[in-house]
């Protein structure tokens, strides 16, 4: 069983874990199924906005689709999310990377 199949089997008894719902998704991006890893994270981020981690991920994934646009917003509700959940290490991430998108 591959690591996919492994995150899947472990979603089936508990459909609504982040961790591995990112997990799959990260996974996802690693084969090119970067529609299926785009909608997870929405997925992610509409059920939990605390969620940091995925903000990262989900802006890098549409900067290199070329939805700039979109990069941009999510960095930046990554980076209030971050504020609000006092993770300074996330924001800073957030902030770096949009920096190197913006400017």
């Amino acid at each position: 069983m591959n690591r996919i199949e492994q995150i899947q089997q472990m979603l089936l008894a508990n459909p609504k874990d982040l961790f591995l719902r990112h997990a799959l998704a990260l996974e996802w991006i690693k084969i090119g199924k970067d529609a299926d890893a785009k909608e997870l994270f929405i997925s992610i981020l509409s059920d939990a906005p605390d969620y940091v981690g995925s903000y990262y991920h989900l802006a890098k994934l549409l900067e290199r689709l070329q939805e700039t646009e979109q990069a941009i917003a999510w960095y930046e509700k990554g980076m209030a999310a971050a504020k609000t959940a006092k993770d300074q290490h996330a924001y800073n991430e957030l902030q770096s990377a949009y920096e190197d998108l913006v400017y």
